[in-house]
């Protein structure tokens, strides 16, 4: 995941707008120490190569860091660096906000994945596009080091067709008689429609789309629904999504869909470390 040095640059600059005011009235910014961050729980690790350069450009000397994805238990600890204190003190919280939410986004895909594979290992879980604005970045390298993969990057990737476009055509009944169309228009992308019931992902399977998306269907009916579209077209594109968390996720991998799409990981409780800093 490529993050930019501006990006870097951004999230200390919102920190440190000047200076840090405390270490300066301490007078101990001159003396050497020793940063260290571990886990309070188990957890997967997201954000330490970006912590590695927040560290470099405020001097501070990385000797242990582990990178992106690795599985860290309870109460080990994963960055060990050393600076002065006054560097130490800037690096400090920037760091630990960035490690745990990006933690956090990690470790909840990863028991998404966990919980569904578990059900059917074929299944795919993927994040959507309802990050917080401006954190996209991040959001994405965490999921993906949680096992996951994004739906949709932006609206420029993928023809992802909904109720509010179909509104402008006329109504869904009209979309089969523009499929032919709209794949000529676009010949190397897929055509996925977003269907609230049965019948409308019947009538759309029937018009050759690549793919239809089912939104809030519960799982109880979409498993029957999932064995209709299939015998259709064995190779639609199937697509679970709105609603779907940990405590439902399992049940819609049971239903023979594809892909299961959620916006579950980026809310709920960040990873919880641990840090402490020491003089040298």
């Amino acid at each position: 995941m490529y993050i930019s040095d501006e990006m870097i640059e951004r999230f200390i600059k919102e920190d440190i707008p000047y200076l840090d005011l405390t270490t300066l009235v301490l007078g101990i910014g001159s003396k050497l120490g020793q940063i260290r961050f571990m886990a309070r729980e188990d957890m997967v690790l997201s954000a330490a190569e970006e912590v590695r350069r927040i560290f470099g450009k405020l001097g501070i000397n990385v000797s242990r860091l582990l990178p992106t994805g690795t599985l860290v238990k309870k109460e080990e600890t994963f960055i060990i660096a050393d600076g002065l204190a006054t560097n130490l003190h800037m690096a400090w919280k920037v760091s630990l906000n960035l490690l745990e939410y990006c933690c956090g986004i990690a470790t909840k895909t990863k028991n998404l994945v966990d919980k569904a594979k578990s059900i059917n290992p074929d299944v795919a879980i993927v994040a959507t596009r309802k990050s917080f604005p401006g954190t996209k970045e991040l959001a994405v390298k965490s999921v993906v080091a949680g096992g996951g993969y994004p739906h949709r990057l932006g609206l420029s990737e993928t023809i992802l067709i909904f109720k509010q476009h179909m509104n402008f055509m006329g109504g869904l009944e009209e979309l089969p008689k523009e499929i032919k169309q709209i794949r000529s228009n676009a010949y190397e992308k897929k055509i996925i429609v977003e269907v609230e019931n049965k019948a409308e992902a019947i009538m759309l399977a029937e018009a050759g789309v690549d793919g239809i998306q089912f939104d809030k269907v519960p799982a109880s009916d979409l498993k029957q629904i999932v064995d209709s579209i299939r015998r259709i077209n064995p190779n639609i594109t199937l697509i679970a999504a709105g609603g779907i968390n940990g405590g439902n996720v399992q049940e819609y991998a049971d239903t023979g869909v594809d892909t299961i799409a959620t916006t579950s990981v980026y809310f709920g409780k960040p990873a919880d470390i641990k840090v402490t800093m020491e003089r040298l």
